[in-house]
């Protein structure tokens, strides 16, 4: 059993000369590059073309900077199990691997056994520090994984379906047997959300501060957490769903309904933006890679389809059944269904996903909710007896932004980086299915008049021409005689436009209808009435 690494064709030896590195580094900061640069060919305003050189050079060398970080700085790639010979990864059992990790990696190979509070849910911090543990009957508690120390736990005394972390670990939404409540870190109740009523599942939306949630009655709702405002409240009218999931890269909330259909739901909008049929049966699991660009679904019919949201079709489909579904940093699909569990993983990088990974859990134990933990090779089980973690090599992103999820911020940082992302919250406004259309020009057509209105403007411009007076000239050239035909060509003038306008949209009509006449083919019994073309 080997361990290999991921590389971008780039050499794998050390650069022997100053030349390599430099050629290691602009090969590197391609990817860091905005694109072409301007053309400046045809620029005529000097001040404006030094400006554009000094910002496209500025670029190159954030570019460079980039680059040597990455090279420098961030050293960690992530590696996969490679087989020897006919060696099969699917083989390797946790036990194997177990003997082969170093000591801090073995630590988050374990099972906890609670079989008395579950089955468990659970979910992670966006730096995969802590984890929120939540039993189904009632038992709340929060975990430090780093040091894999209890933080807090406590008894709610009543069903506990669904936890999830708020903008960080200082707050958690629980969704609970009558209501869904807000709690702190110490488990004090903040807040107690009245209004989502009997909630099955929930989501955050951590750029938008929103907690969407999907309850006992078919209904959608989004709750604004900063200023506890509903944002939105709509019936999806597919009945009671258990199936929800986020897309990471727009915010779009999908869910799975008892047809086999997925929806796709904005806040600001009463109906759903997309709907696609997955299966021929209930949806029974949903989950989005990181890229948001595909989807994978599992279904009662036994299948697992991976779907091409670009353009909304299935590009490979895997038999099997799975009732939790989740995709790991690096791309990596976890299948769970009953004590048994398979990780797929695209081997050759064209969506062709096959087994990288399986793993048994003990008899008894059936499986609730994947999790994989970020920036880890470690994926979280939880299940009816408790939870478990095992590894997965090459599941997590090795290396981690501090700016964007750091595992080891201190409270003076975490406190900076809320005030920072209250700043930055997103209006709902801005979810849509393509984000790369905020701050694009939308070209407004102009509406097309009725028959009506352009008679009524043709009569404005008529009653404007014959209220303008008339300059009185000398011998004669005011006369009546003479007056009268100038009016009548003004007249004329004024409707000209309209007039034109009304023939180019009857020519384009019957251009049209020309073009349906051609298309359909007719009985033979009426083609002798078809209009025919003229033979040259």
């Amino acid at each position: 059993m080997e361990e290999t690494h991921e590389n971008d064709a780039l050499p794998n030896n050390r650069p022997s000369t100053e030349q390599d590195i430099t050629d290691e580094l602009e090969l590197r900061s391609k990817k860091y590059l905005r694109g072409e640069g301007a053309d400046l060919k045809g620029l005529k305003d000097k001040k404006l073309r030094s400006q554009i050189v000094a910002r496209e050079k500025l670029y190159g060398q954030t570019a460079i900077a980039a680059a040597k970080t990455e090279k420098w700085i961030m050293p960690s790639e992530a590696g996969f199990i490679v087989p020897e010979g006919i060696e099969k990864t699917d083989t390797i059992k946790q036990e194997a691997i177990a003997r082969e990790v170093d000591i801090s990696s073995l630590r988050n190979q374990y099972d906890i056994t609670l079989p008395e509070f579950g089955p468990y849910t659970l979910d992670f911090t966006s730096s995969g520090r802590y984890m929120a543990l939540g039993g189904r009957k009632g038992h709340l508690a929060i975990v430090d994984m780093m040091n894999l120390s209890l933080i807090r736990d406590f008894q709610v005394r009543e069903t506990v379906r669904d936890v999830v972390f708020l903008h960080n670990e200082l707050f958690f939404a629980a969704a609970q047997k009558k209501y869904s409540y807000i709690y702190s870190r110490e488990g004090t109740e903040l807040h107690c959300l009245k209004e989502h009523g009997s909630v099955l599942r929930l989501q955050f939306l951590k750029n938008h501060f929103l907690l969407a949630s999907t309850n006992n009655y078919g209904m959608l709702l989004y709750q604004d957490v900063t200023m506890g405002a509903i944002v939105g409240k709509y019936r999806t009218g597919l009945g009671r769903t258990n199936v929800m999931q986020v897309n990471p890269y727009n915010a779009v909330v999908s869910l799975g309904h008892s047809a086999g259909t997925v929806t796709m739901w904005k806040p600001t909008s009463s109906s759903h933006l997309v709907k696609m049929l997955c299966h021929q049966g209930p949806v029974t699991a949903l989950a989005f890679h990181s890229n948001g660009h595909i989807m994978a679904t599992a279904g009662v019919d036994k299948k697992i389809k991976l779907w091409d949201l670009r353009k909304y079709e299935a590009f490979q489909t895997l038999p099997g059944y799975a009732n939790t579904l989740e995709f790991s940093q690096k791309g990596l699909l976890a299948c769970g269904t009953n004590s048994y569990l398979q990780v797929l993983r695209d081997v050759s990088g064209t969506q062709n996903y096959s087994r990288y990974m399986t793993h048994s859990m003990a008899k008894g134990y059936q499986i609730g909710k994947l999790a994989f933990r970020p920036y880890e090779d470690v994926l979280c089980i939880g299940h009816s007896m408790g939870y478990s973690s095992i590894l997965i090599p090459g599941a997590g992103e090795p290396n981690f932004d501090s700016w964007v999820a750091n595992p080891f911020e201190t409270p003076k940082q975490r406190s900076q980086k809320e005030i920072k992302a209250l700043l930055d919250k997103l209006p709902p406004e801005t979810i849509m299915l393509d984000p790369s259309k905020i701050g694009t020009v939308k070209h407004t057509t102009k509406e097309k008049l009725t028959k009506k209105e352009r008679e009524e403007e043709m009569e404005a411009a008529i009653e404007a021409v014959k209220s303008k007076k008339l300059k009185k000239k000398t011998k004669g050239r005011s006369k009546a005689g003479k007056i009268m035909p100038k009016k009548q060509d003004a007249i004329a003038n004024a409707k000209r436009p309209f007039l034109e306008q009304k023939i180019a949209e009857e020519k384009n009509e019957s251009r049209k209808k020309q073009k349906t006449n051609e298309g359909v083919d007719l009985p033979k019994s009426l083609q002798r009435f078809a209009h025919k073309k003229p033979s040259s």
